[in-house]
């Protein structure tokens, strides 16, 4: 029987390349995605068109509403930064940062885990060509584990050891989309973007767009996005 894991599942460019990784790996793979008040909902038809090409066991979209916190451009009406060079996406936190996001989802992905008797998650996370954001960081990463094991039945009883995986977080967007066409993803199924049109077509300014375009060209792969 194979070994069972939750991957954390947007529709992006890396959550993509990650649940491939997962499934090259050998897990029984169980999807999770979330409907959390973000703008750009259409990503998640992108993310049910890539858990069937996928064949994950399960994709689960969990509804939630983080807009009744706010404070951040894909959460509230703020303005998705646009055009902004390499130096200033590096500069701070950006306004697209939405409070604790990675944690909330890692905390219902973990409860899904305990049910589902997995060991494993799989989280997208990078923490080299992003734009700075603090739960993105291979410490955060390692911490949630620690807490993770003192957090759940399994954990405690010694029952198993909760893994939480981040194969991409020392990867270059370039590096990622390599490793994602040698296990057959096909891009053109992904959506990066924080500010697409109803269509699903990416609006090539904001900093996931120019991450992911600059990750094409050092890759050598033509870009399959569709933009605006």
């Amino acid at each position: 029987m194979l070994k069972k894991a939750v991957v954390l599942l947007s529709g992006g460019l890396d959550s993509t390349t990650t649940l491939a990784i997962a499934r090259d790996e050998g897990y029984d793979t169980y999807a999770m995605s979330f409907r959390y008040g973000q703008r750009h909902t259409v990503e998640l038809q992108f993310a049910e068109k890539v858990a069937r090409v996928f064949g994950v066991k399960q994709h689960t979209i969990v509804d939630i509403d983080l807009r009744i916190f706010g404070g951040s451009a894909l959460t509230a009406d703020i303005e998705v930064p646009k055009d902004r060079v390499a130096s200033e996406m590096g500069d701070s936190i950006p306004i697209t940062y939405v409070p604790a996001r990675n944690t909330i989802f890692l905390s219902y992905a973990l409860a899904w885990a305990e049910v589902l008797g997995a060991d494993t998650i799989f989280i997208g996370a990078n923490a080299v060509d992003y734009s700075g954001y603090p739960d993105c960081r291979p410490e955060y990463i390692d911490a949630y584990q620690k807490m993770a094991n003192l957090a759940t039945q399994a954990g405690v009883e010694s029952k198993t050891t909760l893994k939480i995986l981040a194969p991409l977080i020392n990867k270059t967007k370039a590096e990622i989309i390599q490793i994602g066409t040698a296990l057959g993803v096909d891009y053109s199924l992904t959506l990066s973007c924080y500010d697409p049109d109803a269509e699903g077509r990416a609006c090539g300014g904001c900093d996931s767009c120019l991450l992911r375009k600059r990750g094409f060209k050092e890759a050598g792969i033509p870009d399959p996005t569709r933009y605006r």
